[in-house]
């Protein structure tokens, strides 16, 4: 009497198709925590030390306010619990729309850092290897986000 495995019709009755499971790209665990790794200990800094991180990228600028660094603090320890929770999951579809997140989170931080150069003129090298790394990121996470969205290839 051969036993036939149950789980996967209990997933399907449940919604959870097993279609739905990712053949994950070489290196994509690694990139996650990776990527949740930096999203908190930037926002933990952020919200200790904000002085510290506005010098640290903006070379010598002086802090007007402390709270709109604490707000982007906030903001990415909010992301960095979504990527920690990705990485638990194997839902294409999680999986997706997290490296879409960070794809967009560093886009936007590349093009306001750069028009913030642009107007004040501070080119620093600190300046530059924050564009250059989040330059890198967007390609990163943009490849990652492609390569699980592929259909396997049947074999």
């Amino acid at each position: 009497m051969a036993l036939t495995p149950v789980c996967p019709q209990i997933s399907q009755v449940l919604g959870n198709e097993i279609k739905f499971a990712v053949r994950e790209p070489l290196g994509l665990r690694v990139w996650q925590f990776a990527s949740a790794v930096l999203f908190s200990g930037i926002a933990i800094m952020a919200l200790a030390f904000p002085d510290q991180l506005y010098d640290a990228v903006f070379d010598g600028a002086q802090v007007t306010s402390k709270t709109p660094i604490r707000l982007y603090g906030g903001a990415l320890l909010s992301i960095s619990l979504i990527m920690w929770n990705a990485l638990y999951t194997a839902e294409k579809v999680i999986i997706r729309w997290t490296l879409l997140t960070e794809a967009c989170y560093f886009g936007v931080q590349f093009l306001v850092v750069s028009a913030t150069l642009a107007e004040t003129g501070l080119a620093s090298l600190g300046i530059l290897l924050l564009l250059a790394s989040r330059l890198l990121f967007v390609v990163i996470s943009v490849y990652y986000y492609y390569q699980v969205g592929r259909k396997p290839k049947k074999v």
